[in-house]
């Protein structure tokens, strides 16, 4: 044998293979870690379905999130922003476990002492939850004793370095794994199909017919809507309205058991159940609601026919005492909201919707019941399953997004926006067009800017009401070359859209939508 020439043998050689020393260790803590988040889910569906520990991981994240880091994300994903977060921490579960398997192989117990702590945060992230026990805190103690324990087992069975045994032992080792992971995702299979109580739910919201409205909205008017392709309609529909919350996963609530408790400075404590509200005259009216992430000339914003009954009318019934100039809302899932109390006493139609656009509330918009108050950003107004209204002050509570460094008022800035013409078109007569909003207010003039040249006024069809956007048109005889289009608005009330540029942090992003286009 040459000089040059190495035993084959790695025990002999001194030397460990690179497969030994990283490949089955990694794919050890992956294995793990899949398999105690599967047993965990089979535990959640049986003891705490709303405790998954990947999403009360995810949940506190949420929670935890800069306000910058949230916009960013907005920006980023808009409304795809949770499943973002959902591949996201996949994507870092997968990468920690590796790490835990290869640090337990080599230098052990840290790859065990950093499951643990992954453990260990996940009870805390399901005990902290709105609503939570010490029972949401057993599928994540469950999945880190079960990843601890098949981390062990697996490196036990990791492939040997000798060659006559590596294939033996690496079969070996793959059969471990996979049944590894078939297990796991037998149990999370098995989690799931446990959630019987988010199935009846369904069955239950699946047997409800919405009451026709006491007071049905006026018909949208044919003049309202251009029909210009590529225009946004003037009724967004339900697929296609923006989702922006705080729940990573939708709350499921069985109508039968809901129920809205109206209490804090108020003379007459009420509360009111599912079958009560639907009882009652409901109304129906279209609203424009926008999420305060908008950006200028974003898409988180919407129109729809929502039917239900007038907040102010039950605040009537609570009578609220002297002083209190709030109404603090709460969701099912922990969200709040600080709402001025004359937004939902005036003769704004702030409702408690159960329907939207002639269907039933959708599970992703609210359903069973959620606020809709013209003129306000959601989060401080649009409350989701909302369960919970204490009449308050703002000197005595503050809501979820106003302890991360928004504004607690909220009131939605006027704004325009530009949605044709495509960015490449042809020369001649170009339709120009979009939407503007000042919700009750109203839109009195849209004007257009080609380049720096002079703001030309646009056509503005009907408006179906103050709190609802409308659309607006302008024919621009277009020449050859790239151009900028601007747009701004008017409101009823005189204010012209500012030009001055503003993030969405605190209270909503200003400035004027433009558009580059080049014309053929």
């Amino acid at each position: 044998m040459s000089s040059r020439q190495v035993s084959g043998d790695p025990a002999k050689s001194g030397r460990v293979s690179l497969s030994s020393r990283w490949l089955w260790p990694s794919i050890s803590g992956v294995v793990s870690v899949a398999f105690g988040l599967g047993v965990a889910e089979l535990v959640a569906g049986v003891l705490a379905p709303a405790a998954s520990p990947v999403l009360v991981v995810g949940s506190l994240l949420i929670d935890l999130a800069p306000p910058w880091a949230k916009d960013a994300a907005i920006s980023l994903f808009g409304t795809g922003d949770k499943a973002a977060l959902l591949t996201g921490i996949a994507v870092a579960l997968a990468l920690v476990a590796a790490a835990a398997g290869v640090l337990q192989n080599l230098r052990p117990p840290i790859g065990r002492v950093l499951i643990i702590a992954g453990g260990l945060f996940g009870m805390g992230a399901a005990i902290t939850r709105a609503g939570s026990s010490i029972f949401d805190s057993i599928p994540a103690a469950v999945a880190m004793i079960a990843a601890s324990v098949a981390l062990t087992a697996l490196l036990r069975r990791k492939p040997s370095d000798t060659p006559k045994a590596t294939d033996v032992s690496r079969r070996r080792f793959l059969g471990w794994a996979g049944g590894a992971t078939a297990l796991g995702a037998l149990g999370a299979l098995g989690g799931f199909a446990l959630q019987a109580g988010a199935r009846a739910a369904t069955a239950v919201r699946s047997a409800i017919h919405l009451p026709a409205p006491s007071t049905a909205a006026a018909p949208v008017p044919a003049a309202a809507d251009f029909g210009i392709d590529g225009l946004s309609p003037i009724i967004t529909p339900n697929r296609e309205f923006y989702r922006i919350d705080t729940a990573l996963q939708v709350p499921i609530i069985d109508p039968t058991t809901w129920s809205l408790r109206i209490h804090g400075l108020v003379e007459n404590e009420v509360v009111i159940t599912w079958d009560e509200l639907l009882a009652l005259p409901l109304e129906e009216s279209i609203t424009t609601l926008m999420c305060v992430s908008n950006e200028v000339g974003g898409s988180l914003i919407g129109n729809a026919r929502w039917l239900g009954y007038p907040i102010r009318h039950l605040l009537e019934r609570a009578k609220p005492k002297s002083g209190a100039n709030m109404v603090f809302s709460k969701s099912s899932d922990g969200f709040t909201a600080s709402t001025p109390i004359e937004a939902l006493q005036d003769d704004r139609n702030a409702i408690l919707a159960v329907g939207m656009n002639g269907e039933l509330l959708p599970l992703e918009h609210g359903f069973p019941v959620r606020m809709v108050v013209p003129g306000l950003y959601g989060y401080v107004s649009a409350t989701k399953w909302v369960t919970d209204l204490e009449v308050t002050t703002f000197s005595a509570a503050a809501a979820y997004w106003t302890v991360r460094g928004w504004s607690d008022h909220g009131p939605i800035k006027i704004s325009s926006r530009i949605d044709v013409p495509n960015r490449n078109t042809a020369a001649g007569d170009v339709v120009v067009a979009g939407v503007a909003w000042h919700q009750h207010t109203g839109i009195s003039k849209v004007e257009v800017q080609v380049d720096d040249g002079p703001w030309r006024e646009a056509e503005l069809a009907t408006a179906i009401s103050a709190d609802t956007w409308v659309q607006w048109r302008y024919t621009w005889n277009a020449t050859s070359g790239s151009h900028v289009l601007r747009c701004r608005a008017t409101g009823s009330d005189g204010e012209v859209q500012t030009s001055a540029l503003a993030n969405v942090v605190p209270d909503g992003a200003t400035g004027l939508h433009e558009v580059q286009v080049s014309i053929g």
